[in-house]
């Protein structure tokens, strides 16, 4: 059952990244936004060293996602070849140490950071776990939210300071969990109550349906036919491993698990159409050949659904 709130009231922004212009080259990325919007569109996680993606071609993958936090102020040799491959191909910003749900006050130096950074880069999206990550620095461990409605209160009033401080809206990604400490309502509505009241889109995980379900005794099919799909913005998809029948830990430092490969089509399904999916590798890296497997694997999948418009817009 779905969790009445009430939305925290902002004004409706302008889009940060409506022109889509790109100031380090002086150009227009519409073109190649709008191909990701009608779901075509299959992204992987930027890693250095940069070499192996310096070297494809332009359209083997539709966009890269970073870290803003990896490459903010990054200058020199670096800071160059970033910019070089941010001319040709569009990057999404997944955030890591914004710590939404902490207490202490946000980093607002961080969000202008954020800001100048899409700016410079004619970035359009930016996410963010919906994850607590230390309030005495910017931690990379994520840790849950509590399940309660003061938790949803607490969260949604932070994404709309984020989101007034860019001028846009932005996206929170549901999660992988190990305790929910107080818990006082399902994940599945913690989730929709909070980009129900923060007036937020969804980053829809679909290897973190499938570990939540195996470690919580749900069946990930029922959390993405009850979401509200209609705030999704884009998905990942992400390896494993299976600790014994009822543990999975999310590594991202694996290949994707059949399960993860059969929701992720079961989801565009449910969505009506594919939608643009990240695949995301953290650590373990292999050899680019193998993860241009799988990405030709999220195509295969999305290919099945190219005569149906996709229901989520970027």
């Amino acid at each position: 059952m779905k969790v009445a709130v009430a939305k925290v009231v902002a004004a409706e922004p302008p889009s940060l990244g409506s022109s889509n212009y790109c100031p380090s080259t002086g150009t227009t990325l519409a073109p190649r936004y709008q191909q990701i919007e009608k779901g075509s569109g299959v992204g992987l996680g930027l890693r250095r060293p940069l070499d192996a993606f310096e070297s494809l071609p332009d359209g083997r993958v539709d966009f890269f996602e970073v870290a803003p936090e990896n490459w903010i102020g990054y200058g020199g040799l670096q800071g160059k070849r970033f910019t070089a491959l941010a001319e040709r191909f569009p990057i999404f910003l997944h955030g890591l140490s914004l710590n939404l749900g902490g207490i202490k006050p946000l980093d607002m130096d961080l969000v202008h950071a954020v800001g100048d950074f899409m700016r410079r880069h004619g970035c359009v999206l930016y996410s963010e776990h919906l994850t607590a990550c230390g309030d005495d620095g910017h931690f990379y461990d994520l840790m849950p939210i509590p399940f309660t409605m003061e938790g949803v209160r607490h969260v949604a009033q932070r994404i709309v300071q984020v989101q007034e401080a860019l001028g846009q809206r932005i996206t929170v990604e549901n999660a992988s969990y190990y305790l929910a400490p107080g818990q006082e309502m399902s994940e599945l509505d913690f989730v929709h109550a909070v980009v129900t009241e923060a007036d937020c889109d969804l980053l829809l995980d679909i290897n973190n349906i499938v570990v939540n379900g195996g470690n919580h005794g749900y069946a990930p099919t029922r959390f993405v036919d009850e979401l509200d799909l209609s705030r999704v913005r884009y998905l990942h998809i992400a390896g494993h491993r299976r600790e014994n029948d009822q543990l999975c830990i999310d590594t991202h430092g694996m290949p994707v698990g059949e399960a993860a490969w059969a929701l992720l089509d079961y989801t565009y399904e449910r969505l009506g159409g594919a939608c643009a999916t990240l695949l995301e590798r953290d650590n373990n890296l292999p050899p680019m050949a193998e993860l241009l497997a799988e990405t030709d694997r999220i195509r295969t999948i999305q290919a099945r659904y190219s005569d149906v418009e996709a229901t989520p817009q970027l």
